[in-house]
């Protein structure tokens, strides 16, 4: 079994030696098509999202279909009815590609989440058009604030900082042990037991008064205070890693929502905007809120610690029988991920506030859930429908680049089939481009996440605030004012 995984680990190894050009030219392409997307719905929001919405449906209805073709053209081929229960565990993937079970699967999870996306789109219907608003507000927001698109290169740069001193000190730590070497088969011997050195054991005292003594090897490691809490160093640089990262994610947030806030706010769109939004907003978030991103970025560094911590005790009492303790583990992992699932929630909206009034951590974070529970059915429907218009796009750009490295790789276009590699495994450069385009997409995706969270914050706190009359005008766009059937005593212009 190990020599085949050998082999096969081999031959993947291969398989990007192969195609990783081909690998980055597709991820260039999907970066090229999440930027197109992002550009087209600056102009065209409301069109590209029905359109987004119908080509997500017609994608996967496509590989409905391809799944029942291919599961159509093995009918009655040798083997092809064999089960997956029957076939096992193979190394060979694309042997399960040749059964008909797995492409009726496949067809089946295609059509559920088929069917869930309909579904989805028929009940929130009337809830769309307003999300489309949000999104046509936020398309003007990116707009004016082109330079929040590449804001991500910047985050990258600094979690790969991050992860690079983190891997640098855990493989530091990982080998700071030494070879532990001890006297045997010495019983009656005083110095039996007691750790020794292999040069000079020969012409030591013990090897002198116990001629049958041996200093043979005991284990890896050392019997100093450093080499006995070793494994609490670790742990504690797994949280400097957690406390580091969520920093450089929070400072991202905090600096994007500023961006977006001062948009919002600004009276005559895009006069009255900051002439440089990005790095005004990343100044006051590095001059004025540190404390308060290093505070938030605290408290959820503790939650993910404490679960890393619940792993690690799940893996050491893997062979354990207790069942009640089992259970109890189980319970904790599941509270602890619920909880790190909440803090992030609320840690976000926080740093919305944050950005918006400039108040401490603490603040930010109460204003900003009983803001949201005063409109839970808004946050509870517009926000979580936009986010799901978002979610569909990344798809579709995955979907879009998925079907076309399918089709490349394993040699089904005809014109450039002499151009596609010679592969062991067709599907590892076809993970590969999903799994970098997906990331890709989700890179400039989350700019546009966030701006649509800092708008809807911003959205909530002008209903509040504000009542239309010509002392305390909406800041909202015209469109929104016409959906909610508001509108301004004095109209203010809008871009």
């Amino acid at each position: 079994m190990v020599v085949e995984a050998r082999q096969v680990a081999m031959r993947i190894f291969e398989d990007y030696t192969q195609s990783w050009h081909w690998i980055l030219l597709a991820l260039v392409i999907a970066m090229i098509v999440s930027l197109i997307f992002i550009v087209l719905l600056r102009f065209l929001a409301g069109v590209m999202v029905w359109v987004m919405i119908v080509l997500v449906i017609l994608v996967i209805g496509y590989g409905i279909f391809h799944c029942y073709m291919e599961y159509a053209s093995l009918k009655g081929e040798p083997g092809a009815d064999v089960t997956i229960r029957d076939l096992g565990l193979q190394t060979d993937f694309s042997v399960y590609l040749q059964i008909r079970q797995t492409w009726l699967a496949f067809m089946i999870i295609l059509a559920i989440v088929e069917f869930i996306i309909i579904l989805l789109l028929i009940f929130l219907r009337k809830r769309i058009l307003i999300a489309i608003a949000l999104i046509k507000e936020a398309s003007r927001a990116v707009g004016h604030v082109m330079s929040s698109l590449f804001y991500p290169l910047l985050t990258f740069a600094l979690l790969s900082v991050v992860i690079a001193y983190w891997a640098i000190t855990a493989v530091f730590l990982s080998t700071s042990n030494e070879q532990v070497y001890k006297v045997f088969n010495t019983s009656e011997c005083e110095y039996s037991r007691e750790t020794c050195d292999p040069k000079t054991f020969n012409t030591s005292n013990a090897s002198a008064q116990c001629p049958d003594a041996e200093c043979l090897f005991a284990f890896y490691g050392g019997e100093t205070l450093y080499h006995k809490y070793l494994i609490l160093f670790q742990f504690y640089n797994v949280f400097l890693f957690f406390w580091c990262a969520n920093f450089v994610t929070a400072l991202g947030q905090v600096t994007l929502s500023g961006a977006f806030a001062s948009y919002y706010w600004a009276f005559k769109k895009p006069d009255d905007i900051p002439a440089f939004p990005i790095f005004s907003s990343l100044g006051r978030a590095l001059r004025y809120h540190t404390g308060s991103l290093a505070f938030g970025s605290l408290i959820l560094s503790v939650v993910q610690v404490i679960r890393v911590i619940l792993e690690y005790l799940d893996h050491k009492l893997k062979g354990a029988q207790n069942k009640f303790a089992k259970f109890l583990l189980s319970c904790l992992k599941c509270c602890f991920w619920c909880l790190e699932k909440c803090i992030k929630f609320l840690n976000r909206n926080a740093y919305i506030m944050i950005a918006i009034y400039g108040k401490s951590f603490c603040t930010s974070a109460r204003d900003a859930f009983f803001l949201l529970m005063r409109n839970i059915i808004r946050v509870a429907v517009l926000d979580k429908v936009t986010d799901f218009l978002l979610f569909l796009g990344k798809l579709l750009i995955v979907g879009i680049v998925g079907i076309f490295s399918f089709f490349f790789f394993s040699g089904r276009i005809k014109a450039v089939e002499d151009a596609a590699p010679s592969l062991n495994y067709y599907w590892v450069p076809i993970l590969t481009v999903v799994v970098g385009s997906y990331l890709i997409a989700h890179g400039f995706f989350s700019v546009y996440a966030m701006c649509v969270d800092t708008l809807f914050l911003c959205f909530l706190e002008d209903l509040e605030r504000n009542d239309g009359s010509a002392e305390r005008p909406y800041y909202m766009s015209q469109n929104l004012l016409t959906l909610l059937k508001k509108s301004n005593e004095e109209a203010k212009s809008v871009d």
